[in-house]
């Protein structure tokens, strides 16, 4: 994927996004040759963060000591603001995309989630888009090769009208090669799962195009 602008500024900062950044620096200087394990150093800054702003402070923790980070954040969102404002992207841009232009054809993978993503929707009333992503990933990963045929049949389909429309466009000398990646890309979308990860070339599905 494109590297974005290098000039642009640094993102804002929170109050606990310091905080956990003050806990790894005492870590270090604590134990310098220790590595971090970062689900662990996440779950104790997390509940470190709940003692600091809940009703009940320990006298070790004092709303005092968060109100200095809820201070480093204010501060570094006025900075932020400011180089927002002198900041302009670099001139020239993206080009504009044609909308007549041929829109690459989903994979048999992305067939499967169009017809299933509703079902699992329908059945599971306020399910995350991060769950439903990973129980697609899994309905899928469990289908025999003879029950994803008919996705992968469809999607070569939808591929050979795709490559018959761009040869069609480039006839007429608009297609500048800009529609997605280029072929043997190194661009992957993963759908972590917990054991078994999906891996789906965007040479086959534009990332604009994913919806999960």
């Amino acid at each position: 994927m494109a590297k974005g602008d290098p000039k642009k500024p640094k993102g804002k900062m929170s109050a606990y996004a310091f905080f956990v950044q003050t806990c790894r620096e005492e870590h270090k200087k604590k134990n310098p040759e220790v590595p971090v394990n970062f689900a662990e150093f996440s779950k104790k800054c997390s509940e470190r963060w709940k003692t600091m702003s809940g009703k009940e402070k320990s006298k070790t923790m004092s709303g005092k000591e968060k109100s200095k980070f809820d201070e480093m954040a204010k501060a570094d969102k006025v900075r932020y603001d400011r180089e927002m404002k002198d900041y302009g992207p670099a001139k020239g841009g993206k080009k504009k995309k044609d909308p007549n232009a041929p829109k690459r054809p989903p994979s048999g993978f992305f067939l499967f989630c169009s017809e299933f993503r509703p079902k699992i929707k329908s059945t599971n009333p306020g399910i995350s888009i991060g769950d439903v992503a990973k129980k697609l990933g899994e309905m899928w990963n469990n289908l025999s090769d003879s029950e994803k045929q008919p996705y992968i049949t469809k999607a070569a389909k939808l591929k050979g009208k795709y490559e018959k429309d761009v040869a069609d466009y480039k006839s007429k000398g608009k297609f500048d090669g800009a529609k997605g990646p280029a072929k043997g890309s190194t661009c992957f979308l993963y759908l972590l799962l917990s054991s078994n990860p999906v891996i789906l070339s965007l040479n086959d599905y534009p990332l604009e195009r994913t919806r999960l």
